[in-house]
C-alpha cells in the first residue's frame, strides 16, 4: 500500500512539473531538468559546509586542526550538536526567497539535499521527532506559512521521522534576529517560547531551522524543551555563517 502511494505521489509530481515547472532554488528560473530542484549550471554555485567544521555547531572552520569555533569555545550551548548544510553566503538569496517571497517549493530540494548529506547522522542520533522552530501566529498569518515547518515536513518524507509542531509555540512576537547583536538576540528571545505538554514522552528531538547564526534561538528552545523532559536536543539548519 505504501509503495503504491509513493508511486502515485511521484506520478503526480511528474505531471505537476510538466504543467507548472519548478523554479531553480539558485537562479529562480524554471529548472532546465525535469523533476530537479536546481539547474544543472547552477548546482556548482552552491557551497556546502565541509570539513573542517565545528564539532558542536557545525560551522565551517578555517584551520584543519581546529575542533570548535571560537563562539562554541566561549559559550555554553544547551543542544548537544548541530549540522548545517550550506555556507550562508552562497544561498542567502535563495533562502530569502524561500522565507519571505513565497518560494515554498524550494523546501523539497532543500530537504533532499539535507537528507543526502546528513541522513546517516540523522538516523544515528535516533530522534523521536523533528521540531521546527515556531514563528508567532500573527507572522504566520501574514506570511502564509512557516518555512521551518515546510522544511521539516519534507525532511520527514525522506527520513520517516515524524514532525511535532505542537510541542513548543512562540507566544511572543520578537524582532527579526538577523539585525541584532548576540546580547540583543538573547534578550529578544526571553520568554518568547512556551512549552506545551509532552504527552507522547519524547526523549530525543532535532530542531529544524533555516539559518543558524549564534545559536540563541536553538539554545533558548533547547533549554526550555529540556525542562519538559526532553533528554537530548540536536539541530539541523539549512545554512550557517563561518566560524572563527
Amino acid at each position: 500500500m505504501n509503495r503504491w502511494k509513493e508511486k502515485s505521489r511521484r506520478a503526480f509530481e511528474a505531471i505537476s512539473d510538466l504543467i507548472f515547472p519548478r523554479r531553480c532554488a539558485v537562479c529562480d528560473r524554471p529548472v532546465d531538468r525535469l523533476g530537479q530542484g536546481v539547474c544543472l549550471k547552477c548546482k556548482p554555485q552552491i557551497q556546502y559546509i565541509k570539513a573542517p567544521f565545528c564539532m558542536k555547531c557545525g560551522k565551517q572552520l578555517n584551520e584543519p586542526q581546529q575542533e570548535y569555533c571560537n563562539d562554541c569555545l566561549r559559550r555554553k550551548h544547551f543542544y548537544l550538536q548541530g549540522k548545517a548544510l550550506y555556507d550562508y553566503g552562497s544561498m542567502a538569496d535563495s533562502i530569502f526567497r524561500f522565507k519571505y517571497m513565497g518560494r515554498q517549493e524550494y523546501a523539497g530540494f532543500y530537504a533532499k539535499d539535507l537528507y543526502d548529506r546528513y541522513g546517516f547522522w540523522l538516523h544515528a542520533v535516533r530522534p523521536d521527532a523533528l521540531v521546527p522552530v515556531p514563528i508567532h501566529a500573527s507572522r504566520k498569518r501574514k506570511r502564509g506559512y512557516n518555512q521551518a515547518e515546510l522544511l521539516a515536513a519534507e525532511l520527514s518524507k525522506h527520513s520517516g521521522i515524524p514532525v511535532n509542531r505542537k510541542l513548543i509555540i512562540r507566544k511572543k512576537k520578537t524582532k527579526p534576529q538577523k539585525d541584532l547583536t548576540t546580547q540583543e538576540r538573547q534578550n529578544n528571545l526571553k520568554k518568547a517560547f512556551k512549552i506545551c505538554q509532552n504527552d507522547v514522552k519524547l526523549s530525543t528531538i532535532v530542531i529544524i531551522d533555516d539559518i543558524y547564526t549564534t545559536g540563541s534561538t536553538v539554545d533558548d528552545m533547547a533549554k526550555l524543551l529540556m525542562t519538559s523532559g526532553i533528554q537530548k536536543v540536536y539541530y539541523v539548519a539549512l545554512a550557517v555563517g563561518r566560524g572563527i
